[in-house]
């Protein structure tokens, strides 16, 4: 992946970045709790095509989780210390909806073997938890580290910077994810 920088050698849209993702999450999200909807009024996928888009956007909520906690996480307490009880803060509620994830994927191989209504409305209800979480917890993670992220400078030619802005770029970027915020499926 090439590194977008400005000719200074700092780093651009890595914040910008983070905020495509965000927006992409939320659309999918969106489009699996209207997935649920046209299920629940009998006119929607059957649960095995639901259950495939469920846990397609639960691998990639984790992936990006991952990328943050192991990538973008340490590289910005490197850099910004203060930051720490913040990127904490957001590694807690990423182990919160890790959970959520795991007892939506139990609820969902239910609804495949029972097509049972009342099963998919517990779908439908832990999606709205898993939607409220997720917008306060992207919400917080934007205001607090997006510029962060757009401050970050590429290493010098000599090496002298101790930026892994490579790390943060692998982190952030997720290959399902376009530059358009489309998944390219």
């Amino acid at each position: 992946m090439e590194i977008p920088t400005e000719p200074d050698g700092r780093l651009t849209a890595f914040g910008n970045q983070l905020i495509e993702v965000h927006i992409w999450l939320r659309e999918e999200l969106t489009l699996l709790r209207e997935n649920v909807d046209s299920y629940l009024d009998g006119r929607g996928e059957r649960p095995r095509e639901l259950r495939a888009h469920c846990l397609t956007f639960c691998s990639a909520l984790s992936r990006h989780h991952t990328g943050e906690d192991n990538g973008v996480f340490p590289a910005l307490a490197g850099h910004f210390p203060e930051l720490r009880p913040v990127l904490q803060e957001l590694e807690r509620d990423h182990h919160v909806v890790t959970g959520i994830l795991r007892s939506l994927e139990e609820l969902l191989a239910g609804l495949e073997t029972d097509p049972d209504p009342a099963e998919a409305r517990r779908v439908r209800a832990e999606l709205d938890g898993l939607a409220a979480l997720l917008e306060s917890h992207f919400v917080y993670e934007e205001k607090q580290l997006v510029a962060a992220l757009n401050s970050l400078s590429a290493p010098s030619r000599d090496g002298s910077e101790p930026a892994s802005p490579s790390a943060v770029a692998d982190a952030l970027s997720d290959p399902d994810i376009q530059a358009d915020g489309s998944t390219g499926r």
